[in-house]
């Protein structure tokens, strides 16, 4: 497992590296291999040396080689992030390999659909569609039986989102119909703690907004849900399983 799990990591930074990429141009339909990574302020290409995930940025002391010019930290916790989230799915899933592969492609999208949405509050259909055809056919090569359930799932959630957008349009984007949709797909009967924990969290925020801007301002403050999707996305295929077990052995 030791060393299943250093190579989550090392494979999670390499992929976390790429994202960054895919979160920066995907949203501003610029090309995702061509140029080259780059300084977005002097544009100077980055050595191949200084753009090692997470070290890179470490040791350039978050600037640019060439103008000195700030780098976000944000590069290299999306790095570490995605790593930590890689290592945990191998961990939870050791010994289901269908569901190591079904984590580690939940985690890709997710970690670029939330700081996307964040920040331009949209969640690109080439992200949604593309890993959403994953998910059917990773289950259809890995474990074919449980197909049924999770394209059932899938259409559930869309269905329960798409309602909800269809009763009151604006209150939340149709990409986050879509992405519930998708979560159902890979996630199956857990995508429904998925969904509570998702609401519990936006009810929470919007609470905590309104409650430090007022009722009048806090209503009209715009909060991209993609975010609460994707924490409830992860929650679930951590531990929603578990949950809806424990729920049906209850009632």
């Amino acid at each position: 497992m030791a060393v299943a799990l250093s190579f989550a990591a090392l494979f999670g930074l390499a992929i976390g590296s790429f994202l960054n990429v895919v979160i920066w141009r995907l949203p501003r339909g610029e090309s995702l291999n061509h140029p080259g990574s780059h300084c977005p302020k002097c544009e100077t290409p980055i050595k191949p040396y200084d753009n090692v995930p997470v070290l890179g940025w470490l040791w350039l002391r978050g600037r640019c080689r060439a103008c000195r010019a700030p780098i976000s930290p944000r590069y290299p916790l999306v790095e570490a992030a995605t790593a930590a989230l890689y290592v945990l799915v191998v961990a939870v899933a050791w010994d289901d390999t269908a569901r190591i592969v079904l984590g580690i492609l939940l985690v890709t999208l997710l970690v670029p659909v939330t700081l996307i949405d964040l920040d331009v509050q949209r969640i690109p259909d080439a992200l949604t569609f593309p890993f959403g055809a994953a998910a059917v056919v990773a289950i259809a090569a890995l474990d074919l039986d449980v197909l049924p359930e999770h394209l059932i799932a899938g259409a559930a959630a869309f269905a329960f989102f798409y309602g909800a957008w269809f009763a009151k349009p604006g209150g939340m984007g149709f990409g986050d119909v879509k992405l519930a949709g998708v979560l159902g797909l890979y996630l199956g009967r857990a995508v429904a703690p998925a969904i509570f924990i998702a609401l519990i969290a936006g009810v929470l925020i919007g609470a905590g907004i309104i409650a430090r801007v007022g009722v009048a301002a806090g209503r009209k403050t715009k909060v991209p849900f993609g975010p609460f999707l994707a924490l409830g996305g992860l929650v679930g295929f951590l531990v929603g399983a578990s949950l809806v077990d424990t729920y049906l052995d209850s009632f």
